[in-house]
């Protein structure tokens, strides 16, 4: 009663959390697709690789926003050049380009010796959200479902079955690349309330904890959302009744949910599959 009460009195509450939540949608839809196509790693580079964009757009006062997608995309475009036009492969090229990124923005932000702003950028701190973040996070967030929507169909065929959907003449590295512009967009929008460091946690907890509920994507992406959502409502709640790092405690809930789908999942739980082992083995005796 005391958060919701706290909720209802305090702006910065309410910022907090309607922004909390649009972050726990929107990494759950775009988390499904990542987990599906093995592109993990790629959120994690991502989510480093726009610090440069962030401290140069504080060095000149402007949103962070325009600064980390444009970053995060000539990354992205760089760890694509690298593996396709060398023998180095694409974990490495994933290696090299993040760290580079990532190193370059922490020079950056110690010469304007910001290390304050340096932690909020790292770990986030949605208690501290602005209305102009909660508005660009709501766009993005509009902007990505609509993206999901109308090229459903394609970002299906193309995550299951690259071959085949090759052979229906998609274009699959246009859709890979718009993949990385939207999962660049999804960093951008989770960096006031998870950071650089945990946005990638919230990218594939929910959905990997909805991947082990289902083998259907339309369910995958619905459960990651829920997950996603609940985890940021629930950290939320935690961060501000024990004063506690908002974008840890959103992290460790979603992991909560993870942990319990991995043991107690119907199908791919680790407590039924060794119920159903033991009662073969049962059987064969």
């Amino acid at each position: 009663m005391e958060f919701i009460q706290a909720v209802m009195d305090y702006a910065f509450l309410q910022k907090a959390l309607v922004t909390s939540v649009m972050v726990g949608i929107i990494c759950g839809v775009i988390g499904s697709f990542i987990i599906l196509r093995g592109m993990s790693l790629m959120g994690d580079a991502i989510s480093h690789a726009v610090l440069p964009g962030v401290a140069i757009s504080y060095i000149f006062g402007l949103n962070f926003f325009f600064g980390a997608v444009i970053s995060g995309l000539i990354a992205a475009l760089g760890i694509g050049y690298v593996s396709q036009n060398s023998r180095i492969k694409n974990d490495a090229a994933i290696g090299i380009m993040f760290s580079t990124f990532f190193a370059l923005g922490i020079i950056l932000i110690t010469m304007v010796k910001s290390s304050s702003d340096l932690y909020h950028i790292l770990f986030g701190n949605v208690l501290a959200v602005r209305s102009s973040d909660m508005w660009i996070t709501f766009f993005i967030g509009v902007f990505i479902l609509i993206i999901v929507f109308a090229f459903f169909k394609e970002l299906l065929v193309s995550s299951f079955d690259p071959t085949m959907s090759q052979a229906y003449g998609l274009p699959n590295r246009v859709i890979h690349y718009l993949i990385m512009t939207l999962l660049t967009l999804v960093t951008v929008a989770s960096l006031q309330t998870v950071g650089i460091v945990l946005v990638v946690a919230m990218l594939i907890t929910p959905a990997s904890t909805a991947y082990l509920l289902t083998n259907r994507l339309s369910v995958m992406i619905g459960l990651a959302v829920i997950f996603g959502t609940l985890s940021s409502i629930i950290g939320l709640y935690y961060s501000y009744i024990y004063n506690l790092a908002s974008g840890a405690t959103i992290v460790v809930v979603s992991t909560i949910f993870f942990l319990l789908a991995f043991i107690f999942s119907p199908k791919q739980g680790v407590l039924w599959n060794k119920l159903r082992a033991h009662k073969q083995r049962a059987l064969s005796r």
